[in-house]
């Protein structure tokens, strides 16, 4: 099994014995979030789709979420993963929505977020947002650390919803 399908098996097992869908939304993983998803066989039974939302410009035209939406909501945050991962999913239509905003490195961003800063969100039947902090300076460690952790989030989360 490849690294990428090692890292979303567990999710994608999940997702396919549910009969649910993911829709992803995410910046600093780069696309490795849904690339891992992709990678394991029978993906089109749980994936709808995804987007890299690197800019503001992204944000506007593939989720469609307003200026106005986010004008008190500061990019890098857990408020803003979390309206990144609605808005796919409503997009989409999906379960779930899975988002993910930071600063893979090697510096931080422009908020003062240090490089390995990653906040990451789930909406659907659970909304989880958490904030990662990995402390390195390494862009692609980071970009994997970061997907790493949301696909977590979203296994951790279709599993609570059970309850």
């Amino acid at each position: 099994m490849s690294p990428l399908a090692a890292l979303a098996g567990p999710v994608a097992a999940l997702l396919v014995q549910r009969r649910q869908t993911v829709a992803v939304a995410e910046s600093s993983a780069g696309g490795l979030v849904s690339a891992a998803l992709l990678a394991v066989p029978g993906a089109s039974a749980y994936y709808l789709g995804g987007s890299v939302i690197y800019t503001q410009a992204a944000r506007r035209r593939v989720l469609r979420v307003p200026d106005d939406a986010v004008r008190q909501v500061r990019s890098s945050t857990e408020a803003y993963a979390l309206l990144k991962a609605r808005a796919v999913r409503e997009q989409l239509g999906a379960t779930w929505g899975l988002a993910e905003t930071g600063a893979a490195g090697p510096t931080g961003n422009r908020y003062g977020d240090a490089a390995g800063h990653a906040c990451l969100a789930v909406a659907g039947p659970v909304e989880r947002s958490i904030t990662l902090e990995t402390g390195q300076a390494d862009r692609e460690a980071n970009m994997w650390a970061f997907a790493r952790a949301a696909l977590a989030l979203l296994e951790a989360c279709i599993k609570e919803s059970r309850a």
